[in-house]
């Protein structure tokens, strides 16, 4: 572990980032991580490298200190993580590469309600292994890396567009063929996360520095963020939850370096070699994690008495697995929670205190730390009621909980919702007894609206509702909102794949009006939907059948275009394009009788009324 000083920090960061190359004029990529997303539960792999190529031919190791990263991608789908803002020569790249270990791959897709551990797969049907994606930026947007300044890179694992899942087989199994997006990216409201290890706090200023250690990395520092809040940041310090100033004063005396802190937020100032971020919740010490506590997150899906089962868990052990520089990491269906008088509650975003273990009931969102077992049948049970001598109570965190439904009926105040999914589940796992004198029911599950007025809102529309869930045994109401989005205005997927070995003409029309997929292709498979939340709308019954919906640009912010066409196993890799035009003429060159289509993913929104689906991204993975 290297030691910053406050006066040296930004400097220091540079030289470890630098290694052995030149530190002549560095600058800072500021590298994110973000999914778009496919039907998974988890998918666990590892990122074993980066590298940046520039245009001279050059190659440059982008974080040589960065270990073997383990990543949970289907767990960045709403959420980006802060990977590394290291030191790199100031130089043009044309391109990047990034090697993916499938070793030890754990991936569970989201069957009917439950989550199923699935068996991956390479293109051959043997066991995937490594796998090497070059990415090629838009010659027009290249990655300059300036002297003394920072600017981000942004990397999108396009798990929609990178895997096959076959669920009839018992277990499923998942075809692997790594699609990824890596471009050049403006600072934006993306909600991301940095994680890393607390070094000071900046006297006179409301901001403090921290040393980025990404995901569940237990011994690397990949470089130095300036964290800014306001009087408005809330802060959760070993459990106890403060607001503003007072939050960073609690950090302040905490000891530098050893001290773990995960800020959400998003990126702030690029302009120096030190990136910013702007952070609205602070988490620090036991309130992230400990190395004396297991933690288990998830969502709840039943309990009774003291007893929670937790519903698509994951587990997190303060230990390494051998041989690698990051904490042991399992996913289940479902963990056993036992609570009680001594656990620690506390609502994410909310400084006052005062909730007890019966505010957590069915449905709810929540991280929770304490002493874990795991019998030999892998079956986890964590013990979050007892106090270990010696040791912080264990705590429980909840977390904003989102749930998907279409509407029955609305007035000034409250909604009743036919629920599609409970924190990304169907309804049928959980077990809603005890939730209330009449017991939540899915079909009719009431929310507290509030000052959200959906009196308005048309029967049988599909809302995206954020809240928490009410105290158990309090309902009705059901669920408390803080926002309510209507589907259509949420970002939506449009996803086809073909089957067979592909399809060479896959379009009936492309161009930089937009692409129009013949649907009645031979080698057409059985996906080809457009889906809004867990909602999905079949092309093939759309009036335009056979042709799909216009998929295009126009319309979309143009300074946010990410559009891809390629293959991990294609010598040319993929290659990004920032504008339509050079992909237009990317899709013309491709499609020339030899070229063949596997997977086609658009994310943007679709418009029923000129059945249009207007894409900020595109990306067409080829055989």
């Amino acid at each position: 572990m290297r030691t910053l000083t406050a006066l040296a920090l930004g400097f220091s960061a540079l030289l470890a980032g630098c290694g052995t190359r030149s530190t002549t004029s560095p600058g800072t990529p500021a590298i994110t991580l973000s999914d778009t997303s496919g039907q998974f539960a988890a998918y666990r792999v590892a990122i074993d490298s980066i590298s940046l190529t520039d245009t001279n031919g050059a190659i440059f190791n982008a974080i040589p200190q960065m270990p073997a990263e383990s990543v949970d991608l289907a767990a960045l789908t709403d959420l980006s993580e802060l990977l590394a803002v290291p030191a790199v020569p100031s130089a043009t790249y044309k391109s990047a590469t990034l090697t993916l270990d499938y070793n030890n791959a754990s991936i569970w897709v989201n069957l009917n309600g439950q989550a199923v551990a699935a068996t991956p797969l390479s293109s051959t049907g043997t066991t995937p292994t490594i796998y090497t994606v070059t990415l090629t930026f838009d010659p027009n947007n290249p990655l300059v890396i300036t002297r003394g300044a920072s600017t981000r890179l942004a990397i999108d694992f396009n798990l929609a567009a990178s895997n096959s899942i076959n669920p009839a087989t018992t277990p499923p199994t998942v075809t692997v063929r790594p699609f990824v997006v890596m471009t050049p990216a403006p600072v934006d409201a993306t909600v991301m996360r940095v994680r890393g290890l607390f070094v000071t706090a900046q006297s006179g200023s409301s901001d403090f520095v921290m040393n980025v250690r990404p995901l569940i990395d237990l011994a690397s520092a990949l470089g130095a963020v300036t964290v800014s809040t306001t009087t408005q940041t809330y802060f959760n310090i070993n459990g106890v939850a403060y607001t503003g100033a007072a939050g960073l004063t609690a950090l302040a005396l905490l000891p530098t370096e050893t001290t773990v802190v995960a800020a959400y937020g998003t990126l702030g100032d690029l302009s120096g070699i030190t990136p910013g971020f702007h952070a609205t919740s602070v988490y620090v010490g036991t309130s992230v994690e400990s190395p004396l506590a297991e933690h288990v997150g998830g969502v709840v899906s039943a309990r009774s008495g003291n007893t929670l089962t937790v519903h698509g868990a994951t587990f997190r052990s303060p230990l390494p697995v051998v041989g690698t520089a990051y904490a042991a990491a399992a996913y289940v269906n479902n963990a056993t929670v036992t609570i009680g008088s001594a656990t620690v509650v506390s609502e994410d975003g909310v400084a006052a205190g005062g909730l007890t273990p019966a505010a957590i009931s069915v449905g709810q969102q929540l991280d929770v730390s304490g002493q874990a077992t795991v019998d030999t049948a892998g079956k986890i049970s964590l013990d979050a009621a007892t106090i270990p001598a010696g040791q912080v109570p264990p705590q429980v965190r909840l977390a904003s909980t989102r749930i998907w439904g279409t509407l029955n009926s609305a007035s000034a105040g409250s909604a009743t919702l036919d629920i599609l999914s409970l924190g990304n589940f169907a309804p049928a796992g959980f077990n809603f007894a005890g939730t209330g004198t009449t017991a939540a029911n899915p079909s009719a599950y009431v929310v507290n609206t509030g000052s959200l007025d959906e009196s308005a809102t048309a029967a049988s529309t599909l809302l995206q509702v954020d809240g928490m869930v009410n105290a158990f045994g309090s309902a009705p109401p059901d669920f408390s909102a803080a926002a309510i989005t209507a589907g259509t205005a949420t970002e939506q997927r449009l996803a086809i794949e073909w089957v067979n070995g592909g399809a060479t003409a896959p379009f009936l029309s492309d161009s930089s009006a937009g692409l129009v997929v013949a649907l009645n292709n031979a080698n057409l498979g059985t996906l080809h939907e457009i889906r809004t939340g867990p909602a999905a709308l079949d092309l093939n019954t759309l009036s335009s059948f056979p042709a799909s919906p216009l998929i295009t640009t126009v319309g979309a912010d143009q300074s946010k275009l990410q559009l891809a066409i390629g293959s991990a196993t294609l010598s040319t890799g993929v290659s990004v394009f920032n504008s339509i035009g050079g992909f237009a003429a990317a899709l013309a060159s491709t499609f020339n009788g030899t070229n063949k289509i596997y997977r086609l993913v658009a994310v943007g929104q679709y418009n029923i009324g000129t059945n249009t689906f207007v894409a900020s991204r595109i990306s067409v993975a080829l055989m």
